[in-house]
């Protein structure tokens, strides 16, 4: 059992900083916040409470989620539930480290309910004028989107790809290189004609924008003059543009590219695991957000398990010999082997089940018969 010496507020802050490893700054300032907000509310509605072993459901915990709640204006379900996750996380590892507390401070049905989105995907006609819109464009902001587009990867990925992202795995086989991202991981999107293309117009129109030969530019294929999150704000005006001009019915951001891209992926056969790792997720139930199942893929699936359902029994056929067994008891024992394979592929066929008993009977017969045949061939040996 560790000491309970250090205050609530010291409890906490030491141990966010021992997640710094683990955790990117953005994670870590998430935590920060949670934390200030938590400590800020016991500040005001019980400052009698310093230390860890202090804390109880009610009212400590239960008034701080009333006040979440009361906040203005309200906070999203989204944010009250990372507010709650973070404080059981760092809750359950100072209990995991020996300070005492209450158990249960924050439970699973405190968190409220998720909201489920549907996928966004572009529809047909305005992903078609979009690309179209791009590819006329054809500057570099316009092949950075189409880029997106053809490959799915995300806004962030395309902003941080190496000059030399293209790399060629075999003959006439390539594939384009994303770098560490968003779930510290890495991975190579096959690159087809159209996106080989794309990348070498960029490396075209690249030394020629402003910035490029800056030393911040260096090793990227966007070039960046100043800071990344301007270049990242003059893509989505520059998708918004493209948008407005191509007559799109919605609005058009970013990552309904990445949804367009993985429906058309399993429309095109893609498996869900294969678009998990083309999409660079690490939980298939991501994947599944992404993708759009449309009326016309149901009706195609349906009827294509009908026909499936007319022939329920496709059982590979045995070859038979078309000339007569060879004279001696090998032969014999093939014959039988077919003739057993050609009587059950015959009794599977029948409805009556009286008839598919008797068959079933005579079966083990032949097996008997096989059998005998078996242990006198291998007397002669």
């Amino acid at each position: 059992m560790q000491p309970a010496t250090a205050s609530l507020a010291q409890l906490l802050e030491t141990h966010i900083q021992t997640l710094a490893l683990a955790l990117r700054p953005s994670t870590l300032a998430g935590y920060r916040w949670a934390a200030r907000r938590f400590l800020g509310y016991l500040r005001a509605a019980f400052p009698q409470v310093e230390q860890l072993a202090d804390l109880r459901r009610d009212p400590h915990i239960l008034g701080w989620f009333r006040s979440l709640c009361d906040q203005q204006p309200p906070l999203s379900n989204k944010t009250l539930a990372n507010c709650l996750l973070v404080l059981r996380r760092l809750f359950h590892d100072l209990a995991a480290n020996g300070y005492a507390m209450q158990p249960d401070l924050i439970r699973r049905e405190d968190f409220p309910p998720q909201p489920t989105y549907l996928p966004r995907p572009l529809s047909p006609q305005d992903d078609r004028r979009l690309q179209q819109e791009l590819r006329r464009t054809d500057d570099l902001p316009a092949n950075a989107l189409l880029l997106t587009r053809l490959t799915g990867i995300r806004i962030g990925e395309c902003l941080d790809l190496a000059w030399d992202c293209l790399r060629s795995i075999g003959p006439d086989t390539w594939a384009l290189h994303i770098p560490l991202g968003k779930l510290h991981t890495e991975r190579l999107v096959p690159a087809d004609d159209d996106v080989r293309q794309a990348v070498a117009r960029m490396l075209a129109l690249r030394d020629l924008a402003p910035g490029a030969q800056s030393e911040k530019s260096k090793g990227f294929l966007l070039p960046r003059g100043g800071r990344r999150e301007t270049l990242y704000a003059s893509l989505l005006a520059a998708l918004a543009e493209a948008a407005q001009r191509a007559r799109c019915s919605s609005h058009v951001t970013p990552h309904p590219l990445r949804h367009t891209f993985a429906s058309e992926m399993v429309r095109c056969g893609v498996s869900l695991p294969a678009l998990m790792q083309l999409l660079g997720h690490k939980d298939i139930r991501m994947t599944l957000r992404y993708v759009q199942v449309t009326q016309q893929d149901l009706q195609r699936e349906f009827h294509t398990a009908r026909r499936n359902a007319a022939q329920p029994h496709r059982v590979p056929a045995l070859a038979v010999p078309s000339t007569p067994a060879a004279a001696g008891l090998p032969g014999i024992a093939q014959a039988l082997t077919a003739t057993r394979h050609l009587l059950e592929m015959y009794r599977r066929q029948l409805g009556s089940e009286k008839t598919r008993r008797k068959l079933q009977r005579l079966d083990r017969r032949l097996l008997a018969v096989a059998t005998e045949v078996e242990k006198l061939a291998t007397a002669e040996k």
